[in-house]
């Protein structure tokens, strides 16, 4: 399941082997479930690419499933398939975050598009997710003293005037900053502040 590949969602074993063969057919890995309960019993956090998912199945519904996966917390981007009548649903769980809908008959190469720019959203969440849990893994490493003089440091102030506003010396300021950096693994101030453009 950590694999990034589009899980297939759908009662219909006609459109599941359908959708598998044409997206394995442009390269792209796929799972299939025959319905929301068995995918719901697979998926984990750490499920990756994204959800194509069919409206309307017997047991439980498209939607009930995407409320469930918001439940849960998953980010995973969700295309919805639908028939005519449910496209004022589709457009409402839109509003709601799902990435795209479709409507069946389904225009193949423009499906297949979305799915692969839904994946490439998921790894880039994923990405950005990972750089956030890194820099603040580093930033719980730091002492007290060293938070105190990187948020000075991030403010664009010089040593001499840490120690002033710290009352300490030059020298403890020096130790304390040269510490900091070696802990969040940059080597100047401008390298600590890109850090938390994407990672605070």
């Amino acid at each position: 399941m950590n694999t990034p590949q589009a899980h297939l969602v759908d009662d219909d074993e006609a459109i599941r082997d359908a959708l598998c063969w044409l997206l394995k057919s442009r390269g792209l890995p796929c799972a299939a479930y025959d319905s929301a309960e068995s995918f719901l019993a697979a998926w984990s956090p750490a499920t990756a690419g994204c959800i194509v998912l069919d409206m309307r199945m017997s047991g439980m519904s498209g939607l009930d499933c995407y409320d469930a996966l918001l439940e849960r917390g998953s980010t995973l981007p969700v295309i919805f398939l639908t028939g005519h009548g449910d496209v004022p649903l589709a457009v409402a769980t839109l509003k709601r975050g799902a990435f795209d809908f479709f409507e069946k008959p389904l225009n193949d190469n423009e499906l297949v598009t979305r799915i692969e720019e839904a994946m490439a959203l998921d790894s880039r969440q994923r990405a950005e997710n990972a750089t956030v849990d890194s820099v603040n893994a580093r930033i719980s490493r730091l002492t007290t003293r060293e938070r105190q003089i990187m948020d000075l440091v991030l403010a664009g102030k010089y040593n001499k005037v840490i120690a002033d506003e710290l009352n300490i010396s030059m020298r403890t300021v020096e130790v304390h900053r040269a510490n900091l950096f070696d802990k969040m693994q940059v080597k100047t101030a401008v390298e600590l502040a890109n850090l938390f453009k994407t990672g605070r």
